[in-house]
């Protein structure tokens, strides 16, 4: 048995016999169920590329050879090859192994993803590069079948096989990406999956259509059609073939000889190729086998021998994504304009129950955040009443058409933001911290966060009540307070702030879950003699002007928190209205995500790092009210 651990680089995979590589599948299966059974992470996707990664790295050489991974939610067995197993208890914790490709991590990390369907565009530019410098690697992304519905892959597709460059696509398709999938392709997929291998056919078939005679006239335009009717006939993969690659497959992604083959026919083939390989998600472990709705995807920790997941000892509140989407289903029992849309995320927007009320009023379009986001604005056009579910960090894929289609055409979409604010262990690719910033400064754009799940239910039926143009809903990632929730919804009034504690000598105004921040900080400072306003800035935009304009006039000092990027934010929202206002001396502060990216780690960690913590709030407080008492400006 090999001890993983001790692995450097893939190198030692050249001389292992065939029964060594199955033996080594299982003992890295092994592994992974054991580590991320303590950690959580992605394990079905792993479990299904084990045999798929140790052959791509037996036949080619990283790092000369570049491996592209799309997505990045199945790169745990590269890291294990390429000599990060030891480290492997920290993944996708804080200060740990990254819990995707990551360029500092490792030489044989050529390219970091955490979003889909980059890969392609990222191997055409490293194709490019290879030709111009006459380096001859081969180029080698890895997508799987979800990611191939992401319109960036298809412009890529188009443009590479337009070009003919020499790369090796590998088509992973274990037919779900998070949850399972949708769309036309996919039913093109299913129908090669069927069909059978045809690669070494279709070489013999390309020998017997060169004999069929072409003598002239319409006679040589008959067995044109001849031939090309053949080929549709016998040859499944003509999809692809007509883009312009080489098809082969489909191969049976967990054994050996198909996988070895093919990947060796595909070296010695010109021009792009598809390898289209059939995995199993979650192969080698049973529970994650069995699943059909993505709940294996990426998971916490669990407990080997059932599968059950560890869960806390008392239930916790309802999740921030089920309470949004089910309080969309009730108003959509009293409106039947009310659709949802998603773009590949109904189980982690919780919107099966949604799914299973109104089938025919919801939409998984697959990953393809921008054709929801303006298939939604299409909607709001016929008076109908779209809910876009949205991750924040997927909203940023869709910035042109909220722009173009949704914001310049005052459209009634209701956006639910998902995963607004720091979400941890998913690092810098999925941090939503930056959509305050990307929609604040949007005509017609409506921006509010609750500061619970009562306000956050009313929220919700605001939102679908509004009909003066798009409006917006940032929810957390994670479950709610706990607070009893009304029976009766109602409507917010747009733009306005609620005062939570009184207070004479500052005022924090903030949103969200840093509320209860703010609130600790406002009880160490009453004890301390400072007395603080504390304000539930619930509307991000438009501002409370009213209240805005009570606070700067009795000159009290202000603090703005948000858990989203500084720049353009909430805080910039407030200087500027001062500044507009001519409130000069005015004495205001901010707390927020400072200007890089933050990578992995427990939510409370992250804000430690960052200096975004209660203890740093009463500091700023208290320095803001002795700069006042000195009559003095904050720099």
């Amino acid at each position: 048995m090999l001890d993983l651990t001790t692995i450097k680089n893939p190198e030692f995979l050249k001389n292992m016999s065939r029964e060594q590589l199955e033996s080594l599948s299982e003992e890295i299966r092994q592994f992974l169920i054991t580590k991320l059974a303590v950690t959580g992470g992605h394990i079905g996707p792993n479990l299904g590329v084990v045999e798929l990664t140790i052959a791509l790295h037996t036949v080619f050489n990283s790092p000369k050879d570049k491996f592209i991974f799309d997505v990045g939610h199945q790169s745990y067995v590269h890291k294990i090859l390429t000599g990060r197993a030891c480290d492997f208890e920290t993944i996708r914790q804080y200060k740990g192994l990254c819990g995707f490709p990551k360029r500092n991590e490792s030489e044989h990390d050529v390219w970091e993803t955490g979003h889909s369907s980059t890969s392609l565009s990222a191997a055409m530019g490293m194709a490019v590069a290879r030709d111009l410098k006459n380096t001859g690697e081969y180029i080698i992304p890895i997508i799987g079948d979800g990611a191939l519905t992401g319109g960036m892959a298809l412009e890529a597709l188009n443009h590479i096989g337009h070009e003919q460059k020499d790369m090796i696509v590998i088509l992973n398709d274990n037919e779900m990406s998070i949850a399972p999938n949708v769309g036309a392709l996919h039913s093109v997929l299913g129908r090669l999956r069927t069909a059978g291998k045809y690669n070494w056919v279709k070489d013999e078939l390309e020998v017997l259509l060169k004999k069929v005679p072409a003598v002239g006239g319409k006679l040589a335009s008959t067995a044109e059609r001849v031939k090309d009717g053949l080929k549709y006939m016998f040859i499944s993969g003509m999809f692809f073939e007509d883009l312009g690659f080489t098809y082969l497959g489909p191969v049976d992604g967990h054994n050996y000889d198909e996988l070895f083959e093919n990947l060796r026919y595909a070296k010695k083939t010109k021009g792009p190729v598809i390898v289209h390989v059939i995995t199993k998600k979650g192969k080698g472990y049973l529970p994650a086998e069995s699943d059909k709705i993505g709940t294996w995807h990426g998971t916490g920790p669990y407990k080997i021998e059932s599968g059950d997941f560890i869960k806390p000892e008392s239930p916790p509140p309802i999740a921030w994504s089920k309470l949004v989407s089910e309080t969309v289903r009730t108003v959509a029992r009293e409106d039947s304009r009310v659709v949802a849309i998603t773009p590949a995320m109904p189980v982690g927007s919780k919107l099966e129950g949604f799914q299973k009320e109104f089938p025919e009023r919801m939409y998984d379009v697959g990953i393809a955040e921008q054709h929801a986001t303006t298939m939604a604005a299409g909607l709001a056009t016929q008076d109908m009443k779209p809910f876009l579910a949205i991750y924040s960090t997927f909203l940023q894929r869709a910035y042109d058409q909220v722009v173009h289609d949704i914001c310049r055409q005052n459209l009634n979409v209701f956006i639910g933001i998902d995963r607004a604010g720091l979400v941890g262990a998913d690092g810098e690719t999925h941090q939503g911290v930056f959509d305050i910033a990307f929609l604040r400064h949007l005509p017609n754009m409506v921006l509010m966060m609750p500061k619970d799940e009562n306000e956050g239910q009313h929220m919700v039926h605001t939102a679908l009540k509004y009909d003066d143009g798009p409006i917006a809903l940032r929810y957390p990632r994670g479950n709610g307070l706990g607070v009893p929730l009304d029976k009766e919804l109602k409507a917010i009034p747009i733009g306005t702030w609620e005062v939570l504690t009184e207070g004479s000598d500052a005022t924090i105004l903030t949103f969200g879950p840093t509320l209860q921040m703010a609130l600790e900080a406002a009880d160490q400072l009453k004890e301390q003699g400072i007395s603080v306003e504390v304000v539930n800035a619930r509307f991000i935009k438009p501002l409370d002007e009213t209240m805005l304009h009570h606070i700067l006039k009795a000159k009290k000092p202000i603090l703005t928190m948000e858990e989203a990027v500084l720049q353009g934010g909430f805080g910039s929202a407030v200087l500027e209205f001062a500044a507009e206002q001519g409130y000069h001396t005015a004495k205001i502060d901010r707390m927020g995500i400072p200007d890089y990216f933050i990578e992995h780690g427990s939510v409370n960690e992250l804000l430690k790092e960052i200096n975004f913590t209660t203890e740093e709030t009463v500091k700023r407080v208290m320095k803001l009210t002795q700069l006042k008492q000195k009559g003095l400006e904050v720099r």
